[in-house]
């Protein structure tokens, strides 16, 4: 995967070596000790479980929060302080690495609506090194109520991967079908000699794994061919993400044309007049933020619609009770109007009903649709389309049995929320199969922010076992 957390990674495997930078003061008095024991030791070989031993905020991984507040100490409470992290390039410790991914580097970021505004304000979809807010300003842009856009952020990961130099790591349109364990006996002689030829392979390190991991996909050429590979290395890491496969409902007529489950159709038919102000409404499942997104694309184009969503309004567990309303208005407004437009109420915004704590039971083939209420009442509204909003899983079908043996709980499919893979907080390594890592959302970090701790230990990882740490 080559989004966030796989460019990350790729920097930091190819030198760029962290460092606390001399007199510098972490807001963290406790941090700002243990930082100052041993400045001369990057923050790739110190113990990360020690670093971030104490460390609290809006992750569950020690690691993630520890990158974080170096680089960005006191962001959660507004303030600007600056990184306490300073980065030499050290070659002789580059690790080699191929970032394989299906589009150009940025991952999903590509696939989302270009003028979509991020959740996360803008300064937290930096990467290191290079921050967000610099480089929108060399694009004479300021940031829109401190987010960005979608687009934006596309354009700069695409921009940091040539201006780090880390072009060379990564093969853009790859499509990875099979991970597989083989042993490394079974590979022909003349593929381990033409890997050990390569002085500064892993291979040529004294210990040499009895088992390696076989990587086969296709490459995607401009003639639109399809070329086969096989690669074999020691350790692999998925950072597939989760915009792969969007969930359906499992009801019956959702395989109908008119039913979708990506935000993009909304865009189309809009684009097409396929909806407007005088058709049907358009029908939009899910209480997160891309229904959310929807909402607000709908009503800006004067589209009427239905909102059908599983949870009560006042739900904790619903995003929009944790979001503070300074700086989230637009997401503030799609709640007011979940709250005070339901079926039974009509209330100041024209063309939206909200219909809480209803379920779809199915979509006729005239475009009639029936949902239930908690209480077994059934309704049924004749709309124009649908788009079922309610999350993604990831992909991983290249992996055996999908990568389920995995997960904390193997008996479930991965789901990034409810059922990550299972991966050692300070390594990243899965817990099931030794030299598999997994990055970002697969294990649970679904924050662009917090997916580089992860990135900082598996680089750490990998450096220890490939014996690149200075004595």
């Amino acid at each position: 995967g080559n989004g966030p957390s796989g460019i990350c990674l790729s920097y930091l495997l190819s030198g760029y070596t962290p460092y606390f930078k001399r007199h510098s003061l972490h807001p963290h008095p406790i941090l700002q000790r243990k930082l100052e024991e041993a400045p001369e030791v990057s923050v790739l070989d110190q113990d990360l479980e020690y670093l971030s031993e104490g460390l609290e905020g809006r992750s569950h991984s020690p690691v993630a929060l520890l990158f974080d507040t170096l680089q960005r100490p006191d962001t959660d409470f507004g303030g600007t302080a600056e990184t306490v992290l300073t980065w030499w390039h050290e070659p002789d410790r580059a690790i080699p690495h191929l970032v394989l991914g299906r589009n150009a580097p940025g991952g999903a970021w590509h696939s989302i609506e270009g003028s979509m505004v991020t959740l996360s304000r803008g300064e937290w979809m930096g990467l290191p090194d290079l921050p967000f807010k610099e480089w929108l300003k060399q694009k004479k842009r300021g940031l829109r109520n401190n987010r960005a856009t979608a687009e934006d952020i596309a354009q700069y990961y695409q921009h940091y991967v040539v201006k780090k130099g880390l072009q060379n790591n990564f093969r853009c349109g790859t499509v990875v079908t099979s991970v597989r364990k083989v042993s490394a006996e079974s590979i022909s002689n003349h593929t381990q000699k033409d890997l050990q030829e390569d002085s500064d392979s892993i291979w040529s390190s004294n210990e040499k794994s009895a088992e390696v991991f076989q990587v086969d996909g296709f490459f995607k050429t401009m003639e639109g061919d399809k070329e086969p590979f096989s690669i074999y290395a020691e350790n692999v890491v998925l950072a597939t993400g989760t915009y792969d496969n969007p969930t359906w409902l499992g009801v019956k007529g959702e395989n109908l044309s008119y039913v979708h489950h990506q935000l993009s159709a909304l865009e189309e038919a809009v684009k097409n007049n396929g909806v407007g102000i005088m058709t049907d409404p358009v029908l939009i499942v899910g209480a997160g933020l891309t229904a959310a997104d929807a909402i607000l694309f709908a009503h800006h184009c004067n589209i009427p619609v239905i909102h059908v969503f599983r949870r009560r309004v006042t739900d904790p567990g619903l995003i929009f009770n944790q979001l503070p309303k300074t700086m989230y208005p637009e997401y503030h407004k799609v709640h007011q109007m979940m709250k005070e437009q339901t079926a039974a109420c009509a209330g100041p915004y024209e063309h939206y009903i909200s219909l809480p704590e209803h379920h779809v039971l199915s979509f006729g083939k005239d475009k009639k649709c029936i949902f239930q209420d908690k209480n077994g009442c059934q309704k049924a509204y004749k709309i124009s389309m649908a788009l079922v909003l309610t999350g993604s899983n990831p992909n991983l079908s290249f992996l055996p049995n999908n990568g389920t043996d995995l997960a904390l709980d193997s008996e479930q499919p991965v789901n990034p929320k409810r059922n990550p893979i299972d991966v050692d907080p300070f390594t990243y390594e899965c817990t099931q199969e030794k030299g598999l890592y997994a990055l970002g959302p697969l294990a649970g970090d679904n924050f662009v922010r917090f997916v580089q701790g992860g990135a900082l230990a598996v680089a750490s990882s990998l450096l220890k076992k490939a014996n690149k740490n200075p004595p």
